[in-house]
């Protein structure tokens, strides 16, 4: 019997992007057997019901439930139950994607066994050694054996920090990889409103201009003061353009914590429940502007064309910056408005879509890992 691939999945995201890598696997000449291995670092019931199916995957292998708790605790946790799993498989290899805990967790137990990681979506970095997913980025790199980078920065900070020019692999984004297959199956835009009840004192029409908003980051949603200068803000800039904002179920328990309910609910912001992929891709594409803290949204607005407006202090992906749709505005108010006055008046950045962001990233990944694994 042929060792597996152990393809691990924490978060939401990591589907996005697994959904691109596990068919370019299998689809070789000589397939890579694969396992998907769900942590369940991050659980939506919701998940089980559309999200394997609109993706077009099967639903993971292993689901080792593991649920939430401070970053030591998952990241513990998800080794401790990781490692029976390495040792039932015997895998050839441990492939992560992103920066989540399931990324690190999974990784240093392949590593302490002598296995191979591969590291999809290598090389990344904000300079910002207080967020969780930083640590996260270097540790994991230093780790594996095949890193593969979404854009050529990536491998310089990779090269930097000791890493051989051996182990690096510019392949492009299979995030966009996914985008680009599934966006022709987005469901209409007013489908998109119907199908999930809107918490608002308005309403779009067809064709009427929005703003889309997503916010989950800590640094902005678990700090009430952040939180409460943020919310002012967007009501404010509501009154510019409806602002469209599918809330994460932290977020929306932080805003009910902070009292926030009465302010947004006189406020031309559209609150709706989290949406599903394709109705995520539905409310991109066609958004006037989307206000961000999302490391994805900025790669996805930059792929779609659309102005972005980061609302974080850096980014990961400065490639959204150099060469795509996306500004850096922080959390300052006046900068928000500035930005997206500019926006209104002129449409915004133009933008374009970067080297290898091409729909074949999965593609070049499993060429390669069939000339080094097989």
């Amino acid at each position: 019997m042929t060792s597996p691939i152990l393809c691990v999945v924490g978060a939401r995201p990591n589907f996005m992007k697994m959904a691109a890598i596990l068919p370019a696997l299998r689809g070789l000449s000589t397939p890579l057997e694969t396992r998907l291995i769900h942590t369940g670092q991050h659980y939506d019931a919701a998940m089980k019901e559309t999200f394997f199916q609109q993706l077009g995957i099967p639903e993971p292998d292993m689901d080792l439930g593991v649920g939430s708790g401070s970053h030591a605790v998952q990241t513990a946790t998800i080794m401790s139950r990781f490692e029976p799993v390495m040792d039932a498989e015997l895998p050839l290899a441990v492939l992560v994607v992103g920066d989540v805990n399931s990324t690190i967790a999974c990784a240093l137990v392949a590593a302490k066994k002598g296995v191979p990681v591969i590291h999809v979506e290598a090389g990344l970095r904000s300079r910002d050694r207080n967020m969780p997913e930083e640590i996260n980025r270097i540790l994991t790199d230093q780790l594996s054996k095949y890193l593969f980078t979404t854009e050529r920065s990536a491998h310089g900070n990779l090269l930097a920090e000791g890493i051989g020019e051996e182990r690096i692999f510019f392949v492009g984004n299979v995030m966009i990889d996914t985008l680009f297959r599934l966006l022709p199956q987005a469901p209409p835009l007013m489908e998109v409103f119907r199908a999930n009840p809107c918490d608002t004192k308005i309403s779009l029409t067809t064709g009427m201009a929005y703003g889309l908003v997503t916010l989950h980051r800590p640094a902005n949603v678990d700090d009430p003061q952040m939180l409460t200068m943020l919310m002012h803000c967007l009501v404010e800039q509501s009154k510019k353009l409806p602002l469209v904002f599918p809330v994460h179920p932290r977020t929306r328990k932080r805003m009910n914590d902070v009292g926030l309910a009465s302010l947004l609910g006189r406020s031309e912001i559209i609150l709706l429940p989290p949406v599903s992929y394709l109705e995520m891709l539905s409310l991109m594409k066609s958004a006037k502007v989307i206000l961000t803290d999302s490391g994805g949204v900025q790669e996805e607005s930059t792929a779609l064309g659309c102005p972005c407006l980061t609302l974080r202090d850096n980014t990961e992906r400065p490639i959204t910056v150099s060469e795509g749709t996306n500004t850096i505005v922080g959390r300052d108010p006046e900068k928000i408005a500035h930005e997206l006055d500019a926006i209104l008046a002129g449409g915004g950045k133009a933008g374009r879509i970067p080297e290898f962001w091409d729909g074949h990233a999965a593609h070049r990944i499993a060429e390669q890992l069939s000339r080094s694994l097989q």
